[in-house]
């Protein structure tokens, strides 16, 4: 005996993934928008020739 023929093809379900698999979450989304604009905000220190005596040297002044 054999089991009966669907007539139809088989509705897909989601299996094992999540219905958004691959698309990141809205809350890593938020998070990465967060640290993005901490390393924007990150400022350079201020190059001062007179902590290290660089530019004094190369004009000169011994």
């Amino acid at each position: 005996m054999s089991a009966p023929t669907p007539a139809g093809p088989q509705p897909e379900g989601r299996g094992l993934q999540p219905p958004a698999f691959g698309w990141p979450s809205p809350a890593l989304i938020a998070r990465a928008d967060r640290g993005y604009a901490r390393f924007l905000a990150v400022q350079a220190p201020a190059a001062d020739s007179g902590d290290h005596d660089q530019d004094d040297y190369a004009a000169g002044a011994r």
